[in-house]
């Protein structure tokens, strides 16, 4: 465990640092599928993975134009119907949604509560905003502001998203901290000038041993008491 000073501002990702993205789209593939066996379910998960995955990068890379994550899930709960043969419009409606829905972690919400008392806390997301708004409600997280990269009309790790929270935090970007599962996420950060902080959580990308990031935890309680240790 490290001890991090001199941060004003904690920013924090959302999708599967906060949230468990693919436990949640796992149990809405198997709730549209109930019949369906655990393989076929990572099968279908899979699919919607890589969809989003392919056309984030497809946007990023000038190859199409900007759409919230809500548009990418609803091609993405399409493909997976199709793979399925579920042809029930409310099933594929309500699977669409999925991404409002992801659980939070089980030490999120008294992670985020605990080190809101002593920073300004943000939530910075490639969740389009309609989705960001009722996937906080849904799990119950509580922020001072959070941010979606719709604002910008990009994507992570496009720098453009990372600024948007240096803009809001109001401080240098040296005084503020980026919290992410995503070593990828952090080396952007990173390069924006930002102090970043690695929290580890299932399914995320781990740090790569020439990474020099600011903090590593096996958990977020870990990084609360490091930033609150005083």
């Amino acid at each position: 465990m490290a001890e991090i000073r001199d941060i004003e501002v904690v920013v924090f990702d959302v999708l599967g640092t906060l949230v468990d993205e693919p436990g949640g789209l796992r149990s809405a593939i198997h709730d549209a599928l109930p019949a369906s066996d655990e393989a076929s379910i990572d099968e279908l998960l899979a699919i919607w993975q890589q969809h989003r995955e392919i056309e984030e990068q497809r946007i990023g890379q000038g190859h199409r134009a900007y759409v919230h994550t809500e548009v990418i899930d609803a091609e993405a709960a399409q493909r997976v119907a199709d793979r399925a043969g579920l042809t029930d419009p409310a099933a594929i409606a309500r699977l669409a949604t999925a991404g409002r829905r992801l659980p939070a972690w089980g030490d999120s919400v008294a992670g985020l509560d605990r080190l809101a008392r002593h920073f300004p806390v943000l939530g910075l997301s490639n969740a389009g905003r309609t989705a960001l708004l009722r996937l906080t409600a849904h799990a119950g997280l509580r922020w001072h502001q959070a941010l979606s990269a719709e604002a910008v009309q990009a994507y992570k790790p496009a720098p453009e998203v990372y600024q948007l929270a240096i803009d809001a935090a109001g401080c240098p970007p040296e005084r503020v901290l980026m919290v992410a599962a995503h070593a990828w996420d952090l080396r952007a950060a990173q390069a924006r000038g930002m102090r970043t902080a690695y929290v580890q959580r299932p399914g995320g990308d781990p740090p790569t041993r020439s990474d020099a990031f600011d903090g590593r935890f096996n958990a977020l309680d870990e990084l609360v008491t490091a930033l609150t240790a005083r």
